[in-house]
Parts: structure tokens; sequence; C-alpha cells
């Protein structure tokens, strides 16, 4: 199945490294070669960079990992197709507009026998990523029609509504609007959180050490999300199945 990368932090930070060692697995220490893609929100503007070539065969990818863009808000996915076929409308991150901001999904999983029957949000690809994230976000247009809520308000209609696509087999997912960040783990997903004191990272996947100490201030404050730890000298945090997390400001939080 695909694999997920995201961050949330504090201040607008790059994902270069993180990225460099998660874009190894697109073809090169692991198996999914079927696209890949990113987002990376600014303000209320979102970039998103998507190739269906293996990320590490795309020039895209390449630009990436050269490329510093400063982001609270990053999610990144990596496709080893489970349905729908290789191509460039499958590939994750999907985003859609609800309530005035841009809305970005990336799952890993598969879901079976599932159906989505929504109005207003429909997918362009064949994947049941696409489905699912429009459902979510059907769900959340109609249950609150007049614009985004509190928070507290919010979370227990996503919370159900990801409990009912759940059922239908594994999803994991990231989601954010570039104001919260949600993770979902059905199955495998972890989080790390860098603060000061900060200390020096080996990614597992390419021998790249950073030293985060020489590259941040006292109060900067990153959350790496990924579907399996990056690094092999850090303490990582799994998420557990069936919990769904709200990261701000590089914490994590339970509502």
């Amino acid at each position: 199945m695909c694999q997920l990368l995201g961050m949330n932090c504090n201040v607008p930070t790059d994902i270069c490294f993180s990225f460099e060692g998660f874009s190894a697995r697109g073809g090169r220490t692991d198996e999914h070669q079927d696209g890949w893609g990113i987002a990376f929100f600014e303000g209320l503007g979102c970039r998103i960079f998507l190739d269906a070539k293996p990320a590490t065969a795309s020039p895209v990818a390449d630009l990436v990992r050269r490329y510093p863009i400063h982001s609270t808000h990053v999610i990144a996915h990596i496709r080893k197709a489970t349905q729908g076929g290789i191509a460039l409308v499958n590939c994750h991150p999907f985003q859609r507009e609800l309530w005035g901001r841009y809305w970005v999904f990336a799952h890993n999983g598969n879901l079976l026998d599932f159906h989505a029957h929504t109005a207003f949000y429909q997918p362009v690809g064949q994947t049941d990523s696409e489905r699912a994230f429009c459902l979510i976000l059907e769900t959340l247009r109609q249950s609150f029609p007049t614009g985004k809520p509190l928070l507290a308000q919010l979370y227990p209609v996503l919370q159900e509504i990801t409990a009912i696509i759940a059922a239908k087999g594994i999803f994991n997912y990231l989601l954010s609007d570039g104001e919260h960040f949600f993770t979902y783990c059905s199955t495998k997903l972890c989080y790390i959180v860098r603060q000061a004191p900060f200390a020096a990272a080996h990614l597992i996947d390419e021998d790249i050490t950073v030293d985060f100490q020489k590259l941040t201030t006292p109060s900067d404050r990153v959350a790496v999300i990924a579907t399996t730890p990056l690094t092999d000298n850090e303490v990582w945090t799994q998420i557990h199945p069936g919990e769904l997390l709200v990261f701000q400001d590089g914490l994590p939080n339970r509502v």
C-alpha cells in the first residue's frame, strides 16, 4: 500500500530533510512506484506537486528535494496502486474547496466495496481514496452549511464519518485546511515532535544527518507524521488504531 508524510509546525519550515528519506521509498528503498504528490499550505494558498512517475525518477520530486518551501502544513504521499490505474488523476494528495479554504487529503489503505454517493463533491479519478475524501467534505458541508464551525463542533462529525468509512477497510489518512491538521490511524501511523533542545537526526533510507540545533530557534516546534519512522536515532510515537488526532502549532491534541 501507499505511505504518508505530514508536517505541522508553529513557524514556517521546510520539509527537505524528511522528504529526502520519504521519497527514496518511492522506488529505491521500497516499492511505492505508482506516483507521488506533495502539498504545501502558504496562508490561504496551497502549492501542489503531483507526478505519476516514481518519486525516485521524477524531475518534479527532484525540484521539491532542492526547493526549501516553507510551510506550517505539508501533506505528502507515495503511491502503490490498489484501486485506479497509474495516472496523474489518481495521485494524492487531493484538493477541494470548503468554506472558502482549500482542503487537502491523502490516504494509505484499501477500502473494499466502498461506494460514496455525494451530490456536491465528485471524484475525478478512480480511487477509493478520492471517493472517501469527497464523502468527508460532503458530510462536513451538509453538517455546517453556513461556514466552518469551532473545532469542538467539527471534530465529532469528522470522527463519525471517519469511523463509517474505516469500517470498509484500512483507512489511514492526513487531512488539512491550512488551519487544522487531522491525522487518523487505522493500522499504522506515527509521529515525532522536534523542539528545544534540538539534536541531530539521521535518515533510515539515506545516509544523511542534519543537526537541527544549527537550523532552528529555541521557540521552534515541528511535528512530523509518517507511516513508518523516517529516522533511526529518534523516538517516534505510534498513533493508536482508531485514534483521530489534531495537530496545531507542532503539537498533537485530542479534542
